[in-house]
């Protein structure tokens, strides 16, 4: 789910290239990998996991995807300022959507400025598509999985250690899942902003191959990160809990831990 740089480059010309600026149009607009169009997903957070929620989800989001112009033929490539969290949703989305050429460019724009590739600064349009992706639940996690589930599966909060123990309270409620480990998502990124080789992640994650995982965050974002870095890692069983501490905390009848 990772392409470097320098391959990046020689796709460029190919008509079959969708090439997704994930951040800020402000951003965008003072310098971007030539030939991408600027879609900021960050706007897009999800905290409806119920039955009707995910329908609606899946309306909205194929639509969106279908502005962007995606079909089953097109490679498609996010970016970040890093390998960060935005980029890693669109990836995470498109395999949700079961799409079998999703990638994020791995370093964002800070390492393809630090190659001396060439920028540009001109706003480039949509090129509009159907889009019919199928649903791929292997991926995705709601509330109701996580709390039928809570005492089978490994649960990965991404977010930071002050969020994970009550510190900084994002929600009605503070604390993190029952039974979840804190691994910041942070962490899986190198300085150059590349994410990390499989042996320094594979010290972050000490899990089994075979357990069920789900990783959460605030919005769906971070995890997005932490799904990309465990299915780097091999990890076949990996699901991101969309609607994330944005969802659960606001329930009531969720428990929670401090």
């Amino acid at each position: 789910m990772l392409i470097n740089a320098k391959d990046v480059l020689k796709m460029l010309d190919d008509p079959k290239l969708i090439l997704i600026d994930a951040r800020s149009y402000k951003d965008y607009s003072e310098g971007h990998v030539p030939g991408a169009v600027n879609l900021d997903f960050f706007y897009y957070h999800w905290f409806d996991t119920s039955k009707d929620g995910m329908k609606a989800f899946n309306i909205q989001m194929r639509k969106l995807l279908s502005i962007l112009g995606v079909t089953k033929e097109k490679t498609v490539v996010f970016y970040d300022d890093v390998s960060g969290m935005s980029a890693s949703r669109g990836v995470w989305l498109l395999t949700y959507f079961s799409h079998k050429k999703a990638f994020m460019l791995d370093g964002g724009i800070k390492k393809w400025k630090s190659l001396g590739f060439h920028i540009e600064i001109k706003t480039n349009g949509f090129k509009p598509d159907k889009f019919s992706g199928k649903v791929n639940k292997n991926v995705f996690a709601g509330f109701e999985y996580i709390k039928k589930n809570l005492n089978k599966i490994k649960l990965v909060d991404a977010r930071t250690q002050e969020e994970f123990n009550g510190g900084v309270i994002r929600a009605a409620r503070k604390g993190h899942i029952p039974n979840a480990i804190n691994i910041d998502w942070i962490l899986n990124i190198e300085k150059d902003g590349t994410m990390k080789k499989n042996e320094s992640l594979f010290k972050l994650y000490k899990l089994s191959k075979d357990d069920d995982i789900v990783t959460y965050c605030q919005g769906g974002y971070r995890a997005a990160n932490s799904f990309l870095a465990l299915k780097k890692l091999g990890f076949k069983n990996v699901k991101v809990y969309v609607g994330s501490w944005g969802e659960w905390g606001n329930k009531s009848d969720l428990p929670v831990e401090q």
